[in-house]
């Protein structure tokens, strides 16, 4: 049954819309939403990860894909990519401007649910 009272959820999509088209330049398909997330948690719980860990990630993309979008990702101003020691293999880690994003989300995720 269709409910007239738009959900939670709803509310939260309209704003990361709004998010969304405030920083049109800055707009993630689903895949670089996902490589982000990871690079996030990764982070979040202080394992490193490396650009070949995400670039194996074959369900979501193919690793020409994944890479470009990693490309994507650091032009964009929202990952590091920090060679290790040897130089061969590369970390990466989130800027402030992805945390930035991670915080307006949440905060989009609050007034979703408070407003009810």
């Amino acid at each position: 049954m269709l409910t007239t009272k738009p959900s939670y959820y709803i509310r939260f999509l309209n704003l990361i819309d709004a998010l969304d088209r405030m920083n049109p330049g800055k707009k993630l398909d689903s895949i670089e939403e996902s490589l982000l997330d990871n690079i996030l948690l990764s982070f979040h719980a202080k394992q490193s990860i490396l650009v070949g860990d995400l670039i194996s990630m074959a369900e979501i993309g193919s690793q020409a894909t994944l890479h470009g979008r990693l490309k994507n990702l650091s032009a964009m101003g929202y990952i590091k990519m920090i060679a290790n020691e040897d130089g061969r293999k590369k970390e990466v880690i989130p800027t402030k401007s992805a945390i930035k994003r991670y915080e307006e989300i949440s905060k989009c995720l609050e007034k979703a649910v408070k407003a009810s």
